[in-house]
């Protein structure tokens, strides 16, 4: 009788263990966090206006080449040949607004930690206006890459404001779609 009973519990000890295992490898049934909704202003736009929101003092010439307008006829010009969203000369025309600045901050990052930190970290930020309440819809930033050479600092330019550019369209350009 005594071995039955050794018997009988070792079976209920290793179906428990097995039933633990295997509860452990189950998915949990809490979902992930729900992405924050875009907001329609951006997804609906069909025109903008870009507004020039300038440059800090001291980055042109050097470390860049060209005025303090170059960020922004650039921008401009590859919004224009994307021709995915009507471009307006007046905000009151627009559905957004958008304001590009380039700046030269002091805040912490990895770039500042490597050239000391009184160095400015060149960056873009670009501001979404809804156009008729004047809300701040969306905010994106990007920074541009430190370089030693003209050469390296005016493509590293161009690359931070492709890579703006881009995020940008990402988020308010819907996608084409094929027609049927």
């Amino acid at each position: 009788m005594k071995t039955s009973v050794l018997v009988l519990r070792s079976i209920i000890s290793y179906s428990l263990l097995w039933a633990v295992a295997l509860a452990q490898q189950a998915p949990s049934a809490t979902p992930g966090p729900v992405p924050a909704p875009i907001p329609t202003a951006l997804t609906s736009a069909q025109k903008i206006f870009l507004s020039n929101g300038g440059a800090d003092s001291g980055l042109f010439p050097a470390p860049f080449s060209g005025d303090t307008d170059r960020a922004y006829n650039q921008f401009y010009a590859a919004l224009k040949a994307a021709g995915q969203l009507e471009l307006v000369a007046d905000p009151v025309d627009a559905d957004l607004v958008l304001e590009l600045q380039l700046s030269a901050p002091n805040g912490p990052s990895q770039a500042n930690k490597q050239l000391g930190a009184s160095d400015p970290v060149p960056m873009f930020r670009l501001v979404i206006y809804d156009r008729k309440s004047h809300f701040i819809l969306w905010t994106l930033t990007q920074s541009i890459d430190v370089a030693l050479r003209q050469k390296t600092h005016d493509r590293n330019f161009d690359d931070a404001l492709n890579n703006i550019l881009s995020r940008f369209q990402q988020l308010v350009v819907k996608p084409l779609t094929p027609p049927r």
